[in-house]
């Protein structure tokens, strides 16, 4: 293994590769700053540029360009309410506020850390564990995806900071959103209303940017008109350091969120959005400082940004193993290497040797510099917060219709996104969260994919879902949280009435 190790970064090193890893994280942060491309229109754009590289070296920049949009995205969620991909959405239920307190120096520095050290639990599982993590990947089928996805709309119902019963709400809204399109099974267009644009289904980025970016940018529309700017507080070094044990306090979130994502970084079809909801999902109820959330509470950017980046790096484990890809990102990685003459599978480690460890040291490498050049950028970023309401929302407006536009190079996803960011205000006001229905339209498709699947292949036997030890597992987990939330609202329904009783008794004696 050492000697392995020594030989990726032998090949990680050469002048070459190591320009090529630049090259990709660069270009991959960039992009992650801007809202709506995202990592697959990246590499697919620059995949044609990789035909006359060396092979590591095409690798090791896409890539680069792949995991570098996970450090990028979360500035623009923090800064702006503006989530440049469905996995940093979650960030913004606790940056944003962050930013809005003059916090923002602090909040961008602990997800760039974080990010870092979930990257760095990620390639350390991928180099050690990889076989076996290939095995527990395998003991997932349909029934116990179906669970698993239950599970995670379930715990998105705790997102909100509110009512449960709003939460559930938004869950079933995000699930019908979700099917919206064609059918995988059957091929019938289903609540498209005759609309041929929406038989693809109703674009992700669209749907973010529109309950995040639109939606905030109507609710401080009445600020457009003054010299107002989001934060005053004057913006230096200092402004960019944690509050006491602020820092050791989010440890214990990193390495939650670190687990998260490399669980769902190597099972293929999950990846960074669920691990980071998930995470998120958790540490509201975990963490002893659970109280600040939704108030901007640094442990909520921690945990869900440190499980992004270790499902970036986790997902590259079936993908190289075992040759099948994750995402469609992971497919583009599939193609190249198969562009490069490089087969994918478990005998890459013994007939592509340098290429494999070669890769995997470029992980490091390019982490490593991602945080060297986010740093020092953190207090440019920040300054956007001392621009006038009136200049800055002009220009989120452009870049999400930029943003929208480029997804999927479709007008009328531009339409959709101002139409979702209307609804998303009026949401807003009767104070229903928007998180648990991305979780929805995210989760949606693959819960109603895995449930029929898993019945075809038990032949239509619903205990499937209760027999199989992961699956029964989920179910029950599910189970116990809808019963923690009906015993924490009658007891604070048994509360209520007994105050009332004792305020009437009051009353009556006086």
């Amino acid at each position: 293994m050492l000697d392995n190790i020594i030989m990726g970064f032998e090949t990680a090193f050469t002048l070459q590769n190591f320009f090529y890893s630049f090259v990709g994280v660069f270009i991959g942060n960039l992009i992650g700053v801007l809202p709506g491309i995202g990592a697959l229109a990246a590499i697919s754009m620059l995949l044609p540029i990789t035909y006359g590289i060396d092979p590591a070296g095409a690798l090791m920049m896409l890539a680069g360009l792949y995991y570098g949009t996970s450090y990028g995205g979360a500035t623009t969620s923090i800064l702006l309410n503006l989530p440049g991909t469905a996995s940093h959405a979650v960030v913004c239920l606790e940056g944003h506020p962050m930013a809005k307190a003059g916090r923002a120096g602090p909040a961008l520095l602990i997800a760039m850390l974080a990010s870092f050290i979930g990257a760095t639990v990620g390639i350390l599982l991928m180099m050690l564990f990889a076989p076996a993590l290939v095995e527990v990947a395998f003991q997932f089928g349909p029934a116990e995806y179906f669970s698993l996805m239950l599970l995670g709309l379930l715990a998105a119902s705790t997102l909100t900071t509110g009512s449960p019963i709003k939460g559930v709400a938004m869950v079933a809204i995000g699930l019908l959103l979700g099917v919206v399109g064609t059918d995988v099974n059957s091929g019938v267009a289903r609540f498209t209303f005759g609309v041929p644009d929406l038989q693809d289904g109703l674009a992700l980025v669209a749907i973010a940017m529109g309950f995040f970016g639109v939606a905030d940018v109507l609710a401080n529309a009445n600020r457009l008109g003054s010299g107002q700017t989001m934060s005053n507080k004057r913006i230096n070094w200092r402004a960019l350091r944690f509050e006491k044990g602020e820092f050791k306090n989010s440890l214990s979130s990193i390495g939650r969120g670190a687990g998260f994502g490399s669980f769902f970084g190597i099972l293929p079809g999950t990846g960074g959005t669920i691990a980071s909801f998930m995470s998120y999902a958790l540490e509201k109820k975990v963490n002893k400082n659970r109280k600040n959330f939704g108030k901007g509470a640094i442990e909520g950017i921690a945990a869900p940004e440190s499980a992004n980046s270790a499902a970036a790096q986790t997902a590259f484990i079936p993908t190289l193993s075992l040759g099948i890809p994750g995402d469609p990102v992971m497919a583009l990685m599939l193609g190249a290497m198969m562009i490069h003459n490089i087969q994918p599978g478990p005998q890459m480690m013994t007939e592509h040797p340098t290429v494999f460890w070669g890769l995997i040291a470029s992980f490091w490498i390019g982490n490593l510099l991602l945080l060297i050049l986010n740093i020092p950028l953190i207090g440019m970023w920040v300054r956007l917060l001392t621009v006038p309401y009136r200049l800055i929302y002009p220009a989120v407006l452009l870049f999400i219709c930029l943003g929208v536009y480029s997804a999927n190079n479709n007008i009328f996803d531009v339409g959709v996104v101002f139409l979702v960011g209307v609804c998303g205000f009026l949401f807003s006001k009767m104070r229903f969260e928007p998180a648990p229905l991305l979780l929805g339209v995210v989760l949606g498709p693959m819960v109603e994919e895995n449930f029929r699947r898993a019945l075809l292949l038990s032949r239509g036997d619903m205990t499937v879902f209760v027999t199989r030890p992961i699956s029964g597992a989920c179910i029950a987990f599910a189970l116990l949280i809808v019963s923690w939330v009906v015993y924490k609202r009658f007891i604070a329904r048994k509360q209520l009435y007994a105050n009332r009783s004792d305020d009437l008794e009051m009353k009556v004696s006086i």
